[in-house]
């Protein structure tokens, strides 16, 4: 067996190294861990996060089509419905807590980095076969989960109620998503595993795109959110 760092999925994060901790480690999360991210800066990319959902689902309906056998349908089917029949329930209802109502949701304009991550992660599925497309996905399924490791490990982060987004944080440090999440690598590391090194090259663009788009999907939200707002004390849900 060889060591976790030397996992297939892992040389895509080390080929993108500088990427990913950009990624992971964004001003956008330091300050959500902090407690002192502008609430308007959250705000932005709630609404923009369910837009994301929608396309989101829309490529696990992809990866069903892309599907070459039984196991891979049923994969893809049970990611689709989770976020239809759960996430996109919870999500709405997270939203209500800092006031945004699910008709705000449902009539809300797609922002520039929203529209170019949710068409890239689409069209890496439509152009390719389902590695391709798990490869574009993988930066938000894993790498959500990986930031919620490093942030409960950082010294800044701000646990329980004195943080506003301790919701968020426990949401994505939960077991339940850590384990899909960590069911994801496995089947990542197991696709990735024997392809040619052209075939890695490749996939290691994808990667690196897709994760660079979701550092951009962080700064959308921080640069809503304007220079100030870093009051504690304004920093409440509603």
């Amino acid at each position: 067996m060889p060591r976790s760092d030397e996992a297939p999925f892992n040389t895509l994060i080390q080929r993108c190294q500088s990427d990913w901790e950009a990624y992971c480690q964004h001003d956008f999360i330091r300050q959500l861990g902090a407690g002192t991210l502008s609430p308007e800066a959250f705000r932005y990319y709630l609404r923009q996060d369910y837009l994301f959902l929608i396309h989101f689902a829309r490529a696990w309906g992809l990866a069903v089509y892309k599907s070459r056998d039984i196991i891979e349908l049923r994969h893809g089917l049970d990611s689709l419905k989770t976020i239809v029949d759960l996430e996109m329930d919870l999500h709405v209802s997270y939203c209500a807590q800092w006031g945004i109502s699910e008709n705000e949701l449902s009539q809300l304009p797609e922002a520039r980095e929203t529209l170019a991550y949710t068409r890239y992660v689409l069209d890496a599925g439509h152009r390719g076969d389902l590695l391709d497309l798990h490869v574009a996905l993988a930066p938000c399924l894993v790498g959500y989960a990986d930031i919620a490791r490093w942030l409960v490990a950082q010294p800044f982060t701000v646990r329980g109620v004195a943080n506003p987004y301790e919701a968020w944080i426990q949401m994505y440090i939960s077991p339940e998503f850590q384990s899909a999440a960590q069911a994801e690598r496995d089947w990542l590391n197991q696709k990735l595993a024997g392809q040619t090194p052209e075939r890695l090259d490749a996939l290691t663009v994808t990667f690196r795109d897709a994760t660079r788009l979701e550092a951009d999907f962080w700064q959308m939200g921080l640069s809503a959110g304007g220079p100030g707002g870093l009051n504690l004390n304004d920093n409440q849900p509603g």
